[in-house]
């Protein structure tokens, strides 16, 4: 199998780390938008470097990862559909609802097969959970709380380009909250504090956020975040229901202390980022791919899963701009529950 990466960034080095090493991925061709940052990489790995996106379609693969700025993301799935390959996409489809939904047409339209990287899914600590929760362990599931809190905020830079706090970061809450509950999102109340620094006003953005999820069949969940934690990354999901009560994301890295004289010390070393803290995820959603590819598994996560996270992020910032309670129906794109 031979496989083009379109992106060599964080996380496109990552993946392209993950797929040379594969067993059953023969080759790669690696292209960037900065060609001697793709060089590089292919050195370093045994791999070829393309020139540009034209190459990576015209000397031919079985599959393409892309994992380039967002704006690029909805013209590469297009172009990937057309050329009837597989894509795995690094999350959003596109930072619009227009955007994302053109781009699912045309992989539905060429029949081919688009997964999404949303790589909490394929965490122990939140499939634990999913099992949980379907198993009837807790009961019935009355109260979840989620956050993400990241150590330092992203660069200024970033931020006009981003989608802002609901679309770039808490989107992954929304869609593990739907993949481990198997409810949709029924209406938000969002909102958000831009008091930190001031590129997060400059960029229309905030740099704390919360939001009130009710979901359909009447649990409710909180979501917050935060771009500024200077204790370290923090990710977790508490499920609180009639029987029992779980966490994910509590271990001894954890980056919170207690006050109280029994409790737990301090982590000594906490979590910096998100790449170390969901190292072996992103590792297991590349080999998921491979399998798709391959058809020995089912799309873990299609396009149209990634929608509905979207459309949950849209109604959330819907929300705190007119600061009202934004029922799900009023976001276009909405679907049918997808989960297996």
């Amino acid at each position: 199998m031979r496989i083009g990466v379109i992106g060599t960034g964080r996380i496109g080095t990552i993946h392209a780390n993950t797929l040379s090493r594969h067993r059953d991925v023969g080759s790669l061709i690696l292209t960037d938008a900065d060609a001697s940052r793709a060089q590089d990489l292919a050195n370093r790995l045994g791999e070829t470097a393309a020139p540009g996106v034209e190459e990576i379609f015209r000397w031919g693969v079985d599959a393409v990862v892309i994992t380039t700025a967002t704006s690029a993301h909805a013209e590469l799935i297009g172009r990937a559909a057309r050329s009837g390959l597989p894509v795995f996409c690094e999350k959003p489809i596109a930072l619009d609802l227009p955007g994302t939904l053109s781009a699912i047409a045309e992989v539905e339209t060429a029949g081919t097969v688009l997964q999404m990287g949303f790589q909490r899914r394929f965490d122990a600590g939140y499939r634990g959970a999913r099992e949980a929760v379907r198993s009837g362990r807790l009961g019935r599931l009355h109260t979840v709380r989620a956050l993400t809190s990241d150590q330092a905020p992203p660069p200024a830079a970033w931020l006009p380009v981003s989608g802002g706090l609901y679309r770039d970061t808490l989107i992954h809450d929304f869609d593990v909250l739907r993949w481990v509950t198997g409810r949709e999102v029924a209406d938000v109340y969002a909102a958000g504090s831009d008091a930190g620094p001031a590129m997060f006003r400059a960029a229309g953005d905030v740099d704390t956020g919360a939001a009130l999820l009710t979901l359909d069949d009447g649990t409710l969940a909180t979501v917050t975040g935060a771009r500024l934690n200077g204790a370290g990354y923090d990710v977790r999901m508490e499920l609180a229901g009639e029987l029992d009560q779980i966490v994910v994301g509590l271990d001894d890295r954890t980056p919170i202390a207690s006050t109280e004289p029994t409790g737990p010390p301090a982590a000594d070393k906490p979590w910096t980022g998100f790449l170390e803290r969901f190292g072996p995820a992103y590792e297991a959603e590349l080999n998921a791919f491979v399998e798709v590819v391959r058809g020995e598994r089912a799309n873990p996560c299609d396009g149209r899963e990634a929608l509905q996270a979207l459309r949950v992020a849209e109604a959330c910032e819907l929300s705190r701009r007119e600061r009202r309670p934004v029922h799900l129906a009023e976001i276009p794109g909405g679907t049918a529950s997808l989960f297996a």
